[in-house]
């Protein structure tokens, strides 16, 4: 990287953690395990066979917040894609589930049983778009770069990263909505400590979804595009 950043490989993990526990979620997405001891960031990245520019570009790029990022040459586009594949595997077979889960046994018994279901339907499409949305990075983007990367110099003639760009919803936006009709509207809840953490997890979930888009758009985007930009100047 060329300009200096928070974090370096020198660093050690767990002052990493320590500064940030938002960046365990960073630490699971790229596969990296706990108990790292006192190994540094790039100990534990060698160690596990992560690339550690790449996982230093993400963290940083969280940890100072930032809305631009001049990318280096050095930084890898699988590495980047599978940290977005686990994204999506957690959020789809984790995060969003047990958020149900929760959010069922919260409205469990409320005098107003069809505002309880109209809550209920209103998440599970939210829920729906949203694996719609990830499925599709998974089954066309994820694979139209799998075959930019393949070494055959191929791109698909109708599809481009720029396409993709252009049409990137923000899969957040329904949740605030949720969120906001929790708070404003509905009656007080016979468990409310339970409700509130409900909130809490909405509100968690709601800026990790803007953050994992966020870097899909500042970071893995403006990747893809410089490796199809490589692809046709080798043609």
């Amino acid at each position: 990287m060329k300009n200096q950043h928070r974090y370096s490989p020198g660093d050690k993990m767990s002052a990493l953690i320590g500064d940030n526990y938002s960046l365990l979620t960073v630490m699971s997405r790229f596969g990296l395990p706990l108990g790292f001891g006192d190994a540094t960031i790039g100990e534990v990245c060698s160690r596990n066979g992560i690339d550690c520019p790449t996982f230093l570009t993400v963290v940083n790029f969280i940890a100072e917040e930032r809305d631009s990022i001049e990318l280096d040459a050095s930084i890898s586009v699988q590495a980047l894609m599978d940290y977005l594949r686990r994204a999506h595997d957690y959020f789809l077979g984790f995060k969003l589930p047990a958020m149900r889960q929760k959010l069922v046994r919260a409205l469990a018994g409320q005098d107003d049983e069809a505002l309880s279901a109209a809550v209920i339907k209103y998440y599970d499409e939210y829920v729906r778009e949203v694996r719609d949305h990830m499925d599709y990075e998974d089954r066309h983007v994820f694979t139209y770069v799998a075959s930019l990367l393949s070494g055959d110099g191929v791109r698909d003639k109708d599809f481009s990263i720029g396409v993709f760009a252009k049409h990137h919803d923000r899969a957040e936006l329904k949740l605030t909505e949720l969120k906001n009709i929790i708070i404003k509207y509905y009656p007080q809840s016979r468990d409310a400590e339970l409700m509130n953490d409900v909130l809490y997890d909405i509100y968690n979930c709601e800026a990790d979804l803007a953050l994992h888009t966020k870097i899909e758009d500042y970071l893995f985007i403006p990747a893809i595009a410089g490796l199809e930009k490589e692809v046709c100047d080798e043609r």
